[in-house]
């Protein structure tokens, strides 16, 4: 990453109503996204669904997406499992399509492996890519978590050089403070945004930029002349708004509006379900609710 890059679309992945990967649709919402702020992607992640992509929609998704991209910004593809071997398999395979960036990879779940574990498991994907890694640290929901001094030993490896961090402004703060110069902090917590920058992270690895990357845009923009009220403003606006689309599992919230919008179809994959048109209407009302930023 850089400096520059402060806001990153956790991207989902469009489906037909016959269960494919819907391509004309991700690439009118990619043009979409990059008009309103939106500065990179996380491409398969889970965000995108990525427990129910094959490996060959999974790879397909890169090739095409990355193409589409064409060095506008980066693309983050998400090569994480509990799998150490698969992992790294994927990392090798990812990093060697055009235009794909980086890779993302989480905390192995499920298997619970220890500090020691999971530093082996960064290490081996890491030596594998042949592009930066980006750590993804996630507790809930992957059950485990890597301490910040953890996080710190694998900022010292050549090839991993972000994490996307979904805890708490304290352990976001640490992590600036004591990372070495070129590694980004990124919070994966859309109503941290402010919080997160101002205490020096690059910015945000967000859901909400599916609707309100221009509003977030104009956050960071305030924050950096140094208007912190209006900044506040911005996130007292957004928080309600960014907090309705997780009132149901991700992403079928963000979905249901972009369908509504005529972007998409609302569709999802099991285990997941579409949200109902009463759901819809309840996250919309939110969404829609009169107030103005400033």
């Amino acid at each position: 990453m850089t400096e520059s890059v402060n806001l990153i679309t956790a991207l989902i992945t469009p489906f037909t109503q016959d269960d494919q990967i819907d391509y004309p649709a991700l690439d009118r919402l990619t043009d979409k996204l990059f008009n309103e702020g939106t500065q990179g992607f996380v491409i398969g992640g889970t965000t995108g669904e990525s427990p129910t992509l094959t490996e060959e929609e999974r790879f397909a998704l890169y090739d095409h997406f990355a193409a589409y991209v064409a060095g506008r910004g980066p693309v983050i593809a998400n090569v994480g499992t509990n799998n150490t071997a698969e992992s790294v398999a994927q990392a090798r395979r990812a990093s060697q399509i055009p235009g794909v960036t980086a890779v993302l990879a989480v905390t192995p779940y499920y298997n619970k492996p220890d500090q020691a574990g999971m530093i082996a498991h960064f290490t081996a994907i890491a030596d594998a890519s042949a592009v930066p890694v980006m750590l993804y640290n996630i507790p809930g929901r992957s059950s485990v978590a890597l301490t910040n001094e953890s996080v710190l030993t694998l900022a010292d490896h050549p090839n991993i050089n972000a994490v996307k961090q979904v805890t708490s402004i304290d352990d976001l703060a640490t992590l600036v403070a004591q990372a070495p110069a070129g590694f980004d902090v990124y919070t994966g917590e859309d109503s941290q945004t402010l919080a997160a920058k101002s205490v020096g992270c690059a910015g945000t690895i967000s859901v909400a930029s599916h609707l309100f990357g221009n509003e977030m845009q104009a956050l960071f923009a305030a924050l950096e002349a140094g208007d912190v009220a209006l900044a506040g403003q911005y996130q007292r606006y957004l928080t309600p708004r960014m907090n309705v689309l997780f009132s149901h599992p991700s992403p079928t919230p963000v979905k249901a509006v972009l369908a509504q919008a005529g972007l998409i179809e609302n569709q999802v994959r099991l285990p997941l379900l579409p949200l109902t048109a009463a759901q819809t209407a309840e996250v919309q009302a939110v969404l829609n609710h009169e107030g103005a930023v400033a």
